[in-house]
Formats: structure tokens, sequence, C-alpha cells
């Protein structure tokens, strides 16, 4: 994910982008002027990167890059965050949740969070971006799943929908 932003005069707060809320799902935002990404694992557990200083007033490329540990359904893998292109923090998360399986009551949003909050502790919805958001760019990476795989994602979708 690349975002680009504008931080005011004032400093920065509020929902860059997100996917899924409290129950699942993932979130970059401006957490008092820190760039944060949060992944939410089904509210059983939050991995978390954080920048440990404010971003300065003015334009800003905020990135958060995350190789998968694949192939396979729901691997875990290494995220890096970083800000005009160095690195502010790095993590890794040892599972993630199946994509099909996301967010069946949730929103995708940019600017701000209708639905729920990938971390209630974090922020209050609907935590409005301060500034301004320019692009948000998703580079998506080559699918790592096997026809076996893609088969029991869909078996477990449908189930899902009946």
């Amino acid at each position: 994910i690349t975002a680009e932003v504008e931080v005011p005069q004032y400093g920065g707060e509020g929902m860059i982008v997100t996917l899924g809320g409290r129950f699942g799902g993932y979130g970059l935002y401006l957490l008092k002027g820190k760039p944060v990404f949060t992944y939410n694992f089904v509210d059983l557990r939050r991995f978390r990167w954080e920048g440990t200083t404010a971003l300065t007033p003015g334009k800003h490329t905020i990135v958060f890059d995350f190789k998968y540990d694949g192939p396979g359904i729901a691997k875990g893998g290494t995220g890096v965050l970083s800000v005009d292109g160095k690195q502010v923090a790095s993590n890794t998360m040892p599972y993630s949740i199946a994509s099909a399986m996301m967010t069946m009551d949730e929103t995708f949003d940019i600017g701000s969070d209708t639905r729920t909050g990938v971390d209630d502790t974090d922020y209050q919805v609907p935590f409005r971006f301060t500034g301004k958001i320019g692009t948000v760019t998703f580079k998506l990476g080559n699918e790592e799943l096997s026809e076996a795989d893609k088969n029991a994602l869909e078996v477990a979708s449908k189930s899902m929908n009946n």
C-alpha cells in the first residue's frame, strides 16, 4: 500500500485507508501524527507497525509493504512501514485471515472509517483524516494459492452464504 498524503501545519491525524474493523481487517492511519499500520486478526490479536515520530507538515509518501510467507491459505509474513523511503517499523506475524473471510460486514474506506475501528484503543470512528490524501495505491503480488486452496476457499465462502 502506498499513500501520498499532505500533513497540515497543525499536524495530521486520522484514517488513510482501512478494510475491515473490530472483528478483522487492517488500517493505515496517523495517530498523534505518527504513521501506524494495524492488522486485526479476528479480534483475537492485533499486529502493529508504528513510526516513532510524528510526520512534519507537508507532503509525505507512506508505504506498507508485506511479504507473504505463502504459498497457502492464511499464512503470515513480514511487514515494513516506511515514510519517504525510510523504514520506520518492521514486524512479522505468524498467520493472517483468508481473504475470502476478511470483511463480511465491514467496508473499504479512504479518509475515514465508516463502520467499526480496527483498534478501538487507538481511535473512534469516523476518525477522519485531517490532511489531504493525494493517492492510495495497492500493488498486489502473485497469487500464492494452489487449486486445492482455491477450492477450499470457494466451499467455505458458499457455506457461509447459505
